[in-house]
């Protein structure tokens, strides 16, 4: 049974679903599920989608991160498909360090790939569980946030209270 819920969060409403173990398949900073669902890969949504009160660690993850524990998401296991170069970015996002925001070409690099920055862009727009993998830690490299699926303001904010809490 895939489950979704949204949490209230300083930030605005946050969904997140997940698969019958509680990993999530996608998430971001929306009330609604036909917000997500078109980003996760078709091969994992087979099953029944039904919401939740509660999703358990996932929701404790969310909460404690917006009340200031940036490492609470950390251990939250993610499922994304797509080509061997995202899936290997999707991971190394998840190594990105809270408060200090790397450029796209930075995190080309840092996949192994250094010349491939619309590679690595491509990883951060396409990433269907944006908080558990944190795109939103990729900037631009004069320093300006870009582009958001949930909102260059909502990425500010989230660039914000991770550097107030670090």
């Amino acid at each position: 049974m895939i489950k979704w819920s949204t949490v209230e969060t300083p930030a605005g409403p946050f969904c997140a679903v997940v698969d019958a173990d509680g990993v999530v398949l996608a998430s971001g900073w929306t009330a609604f599920t036909d917000d997500l669902l078109p980003q996760v890969a078709p091969s994992l949504m087979f099953e029944e989608l039904v919401q939740a009160d509660d999703l358990g660690p996932v929701t404790k993850a969310i909460t404690a991160y917006h009340e200031g524990d940036l490492e609470a998401v950390d251990d939250i296991p993610v499922h994304q498909e797509s080509g061997p170069y995202l899936q290997h970015a999707w991971k190394v996002l998840r190594t990105v360090p809270a408060g200090k925001p790397f450029s796209y070409s930075e995190f080309a690099g840092l996949t192994g790939k250094p010349r491939a920055v619309r590679a690595a862009a491509t990883a951060c727009s396409r990433n269907a569980a944006a908080l558990f993998v944190p795109c939103h830690r990729i900037v631009r490299s004069d320093g300006s946030v870009g582009e958001f699926r949930w909102g260059s303001d909502k990425k500010r904010w989230l660039l914000a209270h991770e550097r107030q809490n670090t």
